[in-house]
């Protein structure tokens, strides 16, 4: 009977390798080393475990000297038969400083707890990166043969390597897996990495059609599946004599990196290569596409690219291994001819299914039922009690969407949602006064918790103030007020919500702006400038939110007859959209995602400016003289001209049409 001591017990890896240990007869006890945030989620972990029983948790971090374990559990643990150390940072990406601190810090203190613990063996889990560049067949008993170390993640696994072989307290056997991808059977993985990189650019070429084509050829890597991984570390751990020696857990062949695309672009459906080119040709395009690089503007366009397919950069330098990974000793010593690699082609299908479903960052974009792109979707309507958004939140409803309805008026919220209900849909209220910073905070937290994801946000809520400047002049509290909900209530929720959508990778904002922006609107200075001040932020925001999935539509609404212009009475005459009208703007928007949604009048006023700003002036200067200041502005509410607000003049009537759904 047999006694362990683990670290890394949740990482992929380990999790595969605890499952299989506790399988075996032989074992008597396994103690896993764990952190205090992770303690949960191992605790989770051991109730799908066979013999549960035999597991002990010791709390500890490899980042503490002797893993920060106490003297009682180390009196405990003396002389345990095996110290697997597992733990460790596998990440190309990492910089020096993580990479260092995870992998030579952390095995220099297992090491240190392995002396005090005269444990029987460390097995220590290194990596084929330790043969960096080598030129030519790499053997199990190799280690430092001069290669170079190309990336962090090389030259701290090989640290960590040397540190092991180095000392002399404890006798030690190593491991090192090639590109270690998910389980064959059930897909299992548990993060982006190797391979997955570019599974995401796998899936964009899914729209192509299946043609001859013809590719370069890459050179070789070598790709190995979680399982076999663990299984063939059991057989090692546990089988007695092989102290002192290194084994290569790799693929008994090199496998052509354009072999392991085809193999994934079969599974997704996208095309394949059909011919490649012969290594000389191949060489030749490499080089050419290294000089490149340095010309200005070239590697930052590439780098654009592959950020926003979610490659790292660094990936194409070591895309391809230099050495050939011997393994003969090694699947000597294990010794079971049913522990072998299996074809990658005879499980890519399931690798696929598995990143699409659970690793694809932004997979929540297609989270939608067969209805179509608002089907499931949870889209937050603010001013969802009357006018645009109760229009709005009726339509997604509709669609087969579920709105979470946002206002101040709580009755009339669950008026609303009982007949989104009544209609067969699905909606929650969720009061709130997006003027106050407190409530905001607590309504999101609480819809946060009570969702399972929120994937749009409609920002329709708004205070129109039409008034004159010159009956302004004592009235600063009305740019506040204009301010306070139009422009910072908005921004207040899209802050809120944002580190939501940016995990989640998906989000959709669409605000609801005003045609007003897209010219001069007189007596709109309150209400236009909080319209625009919002346009521009999330312009702004849209470019840093780009690469995590979250994009924003502006909908320069024309003049839709809600109670929002019922003051004005002017506006009687003036022809206008009705609230469904303009949720079908809305809806557009949600559907589609463009950057902006408007009218051609609007479009045409925008122009206009751009090219002639002393004309618009002074047409608008005609429409501030011909349209007043309505009673509830504080003005007479008289007509300059014509017959009064019941009877337009010509030149009145000719600018309302000429200038249709602008707000005057």
């Amino acid at each position: 009977m047999a006694t362990y001591l683990i670290t890394g017990a949740t990482g992929l890896i380990g999790r595969h390798f605890v499952e299989l240990l506790l399988n075996q007869p032989d074992t008597e006890r396994v103690t896993l080393l764990v952190r205090e945030q992770s303690r949960a989620r191992l605790t989770r972990l051991l109730r799908d475990w066979p013999n549960a029983d035999r597991v002990t948790l010791v709390l500890g971090d490899v980042a503490e000297p002797a893993l920060g374990i106490t003297e009682a559990d180390r009196t405990a643990l003396h002389r345990v038969d095996h110290l697997v150390h597992l733990a460790a940072l596998y990440d190309i990406t990492a910089d020096d400083e993580a990479s260092e601190k995870a992998n030579v810090d952390g095995t220099r203190h297992v090491l240190e707890l392995a002396a005090l613990l005269e444990a029987g063996c460390l097995h220590h889990v290194s990596s084929v990166a330790v043969a960096g560049d080598y030129a030519g067949t790499f053997t199990e008993d190799m280690f430092d043969a001069g290669q170079r170390l190309v990336t962090a993640y090389h030259r701290t696994k090989f640290e960590s390597e040397r540190l092991v072989r180095e000392q002399t307290e404890v006798p030690w056997r190593i491991y090192r897996p090639a590109i270690v991808v998910g389980n064959s059977r059930t897909g299992e993985m548990d993060k982006v990495d190797g391979p997955y990189y570019f599974c995401y650019a796998i899936s964009k070429l899914t729209r192509l059609p299946s043609l001859p084509s013809v590719g370069p050829d890459l050179g070789n890597t070598n790709v190995v599946p979680v399982d076999y991984v663990a299984a063939a570390m059991l057989r090692l751990v546990t089988k007695p004599g092989l102290d002192g020696r290194a084994f290569h857990l790799v693929n008994p062949e090199p496998q052509p990196v354009t072999r392991v695309y085809n193999a994934l672009a079969a599974a997704a459906g996208a095309p394949t290569l059909t011919f490649q080119l012969d290594r000389r040709t191949s060489a030749g395009i490499v080089s050419l596409t290294k000089l490149t690089e340095h010309i200005p503007g070239v590697t930052l366009a590439r780098d654009a690219v592959l950020d926003r397919l979610g490659i790292p950069p660094v990936l194409l330098g070591t895309l391809a291994f230099d050495p050939v990974f011997a393994s003969t000793s090694t699947r000597a010593a294990i010794g079971d001819p049913a522990i072998e690699v299996p074809r990658l082609e005879d499980y890519a299908g399931v690798l696929w299914r598995y990143w699409r479903e659970h690793l694809d960052p932004f997979r929540a974009r297609r989270q939608h039922g067969q209805r179509g792109e608002l089907d499931g979707r949870r889209v937050v309507i603010t001013g969802a009690s009357s006018g645009i958004g109760r229009a709005t939140a009726r339509k997604v409803a509709e669609a087969g969407g579920i709105p979470l309805l946002l206002a101040r008026r709580a009755a009339e919220l669950e008026e609303l949602r009982g007949e989104i209900i009544a209609a067969g849909g699905q909606a929650y209220a969720y009061p709130c006064d997006l003027t106050d910073a407190e409530s905001v905070r607590k309504t999101v937290t609480t819809m946060l918790d009570e969702q399972p994801s929120v994937d749009m946000l409609v920002n329709n809520a708004g205070r129109s103030i039409r008034r004159s400047v010159r009956l302004s002049y004592g009235r600063f509290h009305d740019f506040e007020r204009a301010m306070a909900i139009n422009y910072f209530g908005a921004v207040r929720l899209i802050l809120e919500l944002l580190p939501h959508m940016s995990e989640r990778k998906f989000g959709h904002i669409v605000n609801v702006s005003s045609i007003g922006v897209q010219g001069i609107a007189p007596r709109f200075s309150a209400y236009v400038a909080s319209k625009a001040a919002l346009d521009y932020f999330s312009k702004i925001v849209a470019t840093e939110t780009h690469g995590e999935g979250i994009s924003f539509t502006t909908v320069h609404m024309p003049l839709v007859r809600t109670p929002m212009i019922r003051p004005t009475k002017i506006y009687d005459m003036f022809p206008a959209k009705s609230p469904d009208q303009a949720a079908d703007m809305v809806l557009r928007a949600l559907r589609n995602r463009p950057k902006h949604i408007g009218t051609p009048t609007g479009l045409a006023i925008q122009m206009a400016y751009a090219f002639t700003p002393d004309l618009v002036d002074a047409i608008a200067y005609q429409g501030y003289r011909i349209f007043p200041d309505s009673t509830a502005a504080g003005g007479t509410g008289a007509m300059k001209l014509g017959k009064g607000e019941q009877h337009l003049s010509r030149g009145a009537a000719a600018l309302m049409r000429l200038t249709r759904g602008f707000h005057w």
